[in-house]
């Protein structure tokens, strides 16, 4: 499937340029019990629309397994026999691809983000090799989280083919061995889930302080379809004042009416932004008015200030005033 636009530079200056993607998601999951390992959510999310949102800027997303709901729109292709391993699944895929360079991703990387993605596209650009890929914390390539130039990548499957009687049943390390390859360490983007503890441990990161919020704007995001940077810390300080100065309800009812109104007016960054200051500025304004009424006189909040004869020795007693009181 196509995007519509593509530019050499992301929004962050890091090289992305046109691509392709190849995400391998038919395995058998044999140590998760033969459960449906792309189909397994971490986060609230399928492990493959996870990696799906990594490439998302890809010109043509080609996922090498049967058919199945995805967050966004992918092409298919299966391999000949079903089954029959990375190699012949990857050459599958890559026979419905036409750009010079591919990235090649598994459907089980919980921890991929769009920013690896470019790093190794950006490595690729700048060196001469074949292809560039993650290594995992104890140095183990991992040829399923990389990026090739797609014509090196063909010469070797088909040279591998020619070998060998075909793809089928090949071990990855076979293409590894053909190619120059260079390597980028990443000991989270690299984590693969081939095991049920594997996907506890991936759940468990993703709930940890300083993690939650980040990872559960991201699947908010991708779930309603949304491409926006969120000012995370602006809508937090607008929601605080909305239920100190307001009402504790007025928090989530004043956010999803931001929302509503930079939606109205465009959508965007800039058009939430100026919602927010709006509301913002009206939540203070409302809390301010709330105020007791003396509120930063010298003795507001004394218990008889503002009364008459507040202040004075006997002020309050019932004959504090008259000539023989005391």
């Amino acid at each position: 499937m196509t995007s519509p636009e593509h530019s050499d530079l992301t929004h962050d200056g890091a090289y992305a340029g046109p691509y392709d993607a190849v995400v391998l998601a038919g395995g058998a999951a044999r140590r998760l019990g033969g459960a449906d390992k792309p189909g397994v959510r971490v986060g609230g999310r399928a492990l493959l629309d996870r990696v799906l949102a990594a490439c998302a800027d890809a010109i043509t997303t080609v996922v090498v397994a049967d058919p199945r709901p995805t967050a966004r729109a992918v092409g298919w292709a299966r391999e000949d026999p079903p089954g029959g391993g990375p190699l012949a699944a990857l050459g599958a895929g890559l026979r419905h691809t036409t750009a010079d360079r591919l990235v090649v991703l598994s459907a089980d990387l919980p921890f991929l983000q769009e920013a690896t993605v470019r790093r190794l596209l950006a490595a690729l650009r700048d060196g001469t090799f074949d292809g560039v890929l993650l290594t995992d914390p104890d140095g183990r390539d991992q040829p399923l989280v990389a990026a090739y130039r797609a014509a090196a990548l063909r010469r070797a499957l088909a040279r591998i083919a020619d070998e060998q009687g075909g793809l089928t049943g090949l071990p990855l390390r076979r293409l590894t061995a053909a190619l120059n390859l260079t390597r980028i360490s990443d000991p989270v983007a690299s984590f693969d889930c081939d095991t049920w503890d594997d996907i506890a441990t991936a759940r468990a990161r993703i709930r940890e302080h300083g993690h939650v919020l980040e990872e559960w704007i991201s699947t908010v995001k991708d779930e309603l379809g949304i491409e926006l940077d969120v000012d995370v810390r602006g809508l937090l300080d607008l929601a605080r004042d909305a239920a100190h100065g307001v009402d504790r309800p007025a928090a989530p009812l004043t956010t999803f009416l931001v929302g509503y109104a930079a939606a109205r007016a465009g959508g965007g960054p800039e058009a939430v932004a100026e919602a927010s200051r709006k509301a913002t500025a009206l939540a203070l304004r409302w809390a301010e008015e709330n105020a007791p009424e003396d509120a930063g006189k010298p003795d507001a909040g004394k218990p008889d200030a503002g009364k008459p004869d507040a202040g004075k020795p006997d002020a309050g007693k019932p004959d504090a005033g008259k000539p023989d009181a005391g």
